[in-house]
């Protein structure tokens, strides 16, 4: 059997003349680099995003708890200011000596010199 190599060199496609060709190599299995840098570089980017994110959570849970707590005492500014206005018409009206009478009738005091009768056993029940 003849040699690899002269069987080669006496293929008839060889042109005269030509330089000898070198054997080819063999191609590797490709090796994956090391390191993917693109990968890390998405990686870190996500790290960063995140970290930064997490920056933000404990002020934006504190706006929040401040402003219902805002809410909460606004509601209580209106209701105390209602209640303001509901006992200052009611120092007006009991500054009338009129309204101030009735009001002393109506706890059951008598003024000076007048007796208090108290009438029971009515028919439409005591008062």
């Amino acid at each position: 059997m003849p040699s690899a190599r002269s069987a080669r060199e006496s293929r008839p496609d060889r042109r005269p003349g030509a330089a000898p060709r070198r054997p080819r190599a063999v191609p590797s299995p490709r090796r994956k680099p090391a390191i993917r840098w693109d990968r890390l570089g998405r990686t870190a980017l996500l790290c960063v995003f995140c970290g930064v994110l997490l920056l933000y959570v404990h002020p934006l849970l504190s706006m929040w708890s401040t402003r219902a707590e805002a809410q909460k005492r606004h509601a209580d500014v209106v209701r105390l200011q209602a209640q303001q206005r509901a006992l200052a018409r009611r120092e007006k009206a009991l500054r009338d000596p009129h309204e101030l009478e009735l009001a002393a009738r109506r706890l059951g005091m008598v003024r000076t010199g007048e007796k208090a009768y108290v009438v029971s056993g009515l028919p439409g029940g005591a008062r």
